[in-house]
């Protein structure tokens, strides 16, 4: 039986894995509607969701400084991000690609990080850092040259530094100003600003029409349950138990799992330079969450 500790340390492996179907389910679900209706919807269901993990759950309410805090939240993690991804893809953007754009977040969240949270980083988390930087590049490199990336225009490359930037930000705020939020009632904040934004947005720049094909309502489900659900209750966890810098490192393995999926799903070719890429980036993985309490080799 494992003990806390262990079943601690399997938790980042397991966000990893999730997080990087968001981008699968993404391309499976995008065909059948347009980004903010999808979004929208998804949001709505996840809602649903949360309200009965709270009623079973008990989760306890946060006052309204905690509540305005987490749908800020709310609005760069899910909102910024997800918006910013969906509609990378359906600009045109290859599913793998934005995956390795947006995987650039732990630079940005660790130079952020040391001057607004005081984070420290030594000589070798901060080798991490870079080498991880230089694994997501080559996969970058090979993945650009396969996908055919001059089919998309600059509106991709916006969506993409949108995402980016929420990401970034979203982790850092919620490190530092909802860190006693309790995690169910917290999440259900953000999903209702994420929603609230989302119908915004599909109401004002969409036609919010659906071909409610079985492929789109699997992917609909699995981006609830497997993403909104399950995985972004994993990264808020993460958060408050670590430094913002450490937690955000593990989204460099993002990059290489979801170019896995893609040759196992989409059959995409890998080449030497992709799994060289994916090795690189997993050592920095290693330098920067090496020590930290969510994951300590014996």
């Amino acid at each position: 039986m494992l003990d806390k500790s262990r079943l601690l340390g399997l938790i980042p492996i397991a966000f990893v894995l999730l997080w990087s179907t968001g981008f699968i389910g993404a391309k499976y679900g995008l065909p059948y509607a347009e980004p903010f209706t999808l979004l929208m919807y998804r949001m709505y269901i996840t809602l649903g969701s949360f309200l009965l993990l709270i009623r079973i759950f008990s989760g306890r309410w946060p006052d309204m400084r905690g509540a305005l805090h987490s749908m800020v939240v709310g609005a760069l993690v899910h909102a910024s991000y997800l918006g910013g991804v969906f509609s990378a893809i359906k600009a045109g953007m290859p599913a793998g690609l934005i995956s390795l754009l947006v995987g650039l977040q732990p630079i940005l969240t660790a130079a952020v990080a040391r001057g607004w949270l005081g984070e420290r980083i030594n000589a070798v988390q901060g080798g991490g850092l870079l080498l991880g930087l230089v694994g997501v590049a080559m996969v970058l490199a090979n993945r650009g040259q396969e996908t055919g990336s001059a089919a998309f225009g600059p509106d991709a490359l916006l969506y993409a530094l949108i995402a980016l930037i929420g990401i970034s930000l979203g982790t850092l705020y919620q490190k530092r100003y909802c860190s006693g939020v309790n995690l169910l009632t917290g999440a259900f904040y953000q999903f209702l600003s994420t929603a609230l934004i989302m119908t915004a947005l599909s109401f004002t720049l969409e036609t919010g029409q659906i071909n409610w094909e079985p492929q789109f309502v699997l992917s609909l489900l699995w981006l609830v349950f497997g993403l909104s659900v399950t995985a972004i209750l994993l990264l808020m966890l993460m958060i408050r138990e670590g430094e913002a810098a450490k937690v955000a490192s593990y989204f460099y393995l993002t990059p290489p799992v979801t170019a896995i999926m893609a040759w196992l799903l989409f059959d995409e070719r890998l080449d030497v330079l992709a799994v060289v890429g994916m090795v690189i980036a997993v050592s920095g993985v290693y330098l920067v969450a090496r020590g930290h309490k969510w994951w300590k080799p014996r």
